[in-house]
């Protein structure tokens, strides 16, 4: 008697969506690409940029994350317990008072880590392009987006002390659920992270 059996199937590979153009009045969102990198550097040297951590990023860092997720695109590692996402730059049409404001990404999955510690979205904005709610509107512009991948609730994280991430959640009508404690293993805590305030959206 044969005994048959079928090979293993590999899961099929994530599919990532074409989102179309992202522009909310002088926002534009971008895919990380080699011709945006100079402008990047011009606003991180720009001295309102002192002392941020973000200031410190080289041609080189960018230059990798452009080599390492073409378009902006990471594809899943369920080894590294790391889901899809996307990620876009933020660029100001009309260069005022910058050309390049920062970054935002979505992350695509329903994993305990994401709706507990790093959430389904993350922005940063450079020191100086803040003060225009940069943050809420990219965040606003990638919710067709999430829709899109069947998502039905968006969590977002912030550091207890991070009063204008905290801003962005409320402007975004996103409910605060708790404050939980970050596991000492956790890459957050590792980084300095000691507690995240959770807060939901409902699509």
């Amino acid at each position: 008697m044969r005994l048959w059996f079928s090979p293993l199937r590999k899961p099929a590979p994530f599919q990532f969506l074409e989102p179309g153009t992202l522009i909310d009045r002088t926002l534009e969102l971008v895919e990380p690409a080699i011709r945006w990198i100079d402008p990047v550097l011009a606003t991180l040297s720009s001295p309102a940029s002192i002392g941020d951590p973000s200031a410190h990023m080289t041609r080189n860092d960018l230059l990798r994350f452009v080599d390492r997720y073409p378009r902006g695109r990471e594809q899943p590692n369920p080894l590294l317990g790391r889901v899809p996402a996307y990620t876009f730059w933020m660029r100001l049409r009309g260069g005022v008072p910058v050309e390049m404001a920062g970054a935002i990404s979505l992350r695509i999955g329903q994993t305990d880590d994401l709706r507990r510690y790093l959430g389904h979205i993350g922005y940063g904005v450079y020191p100086p392009a803040r003060g225009q709610h940069l943050a809420e509107r990219a965040t606003r512009l990638l919710l067709p987006l999430a829709r899109a991948h069947g998502l039905t609730e968006l969590w977002i994280t912030a550091n207890p002390d991070n009063i204008p991430s905290r801003r962005t959640c409320e402007r975004l009508g996103a409910s605060l659920i708790d404050v939980v404690d970050l596991p000492i293993t956790h890459p957050l805590f590792l980084r300095g992270d000691r507690r995240k305030c959770r807060y939901k959206i409902n699509l």
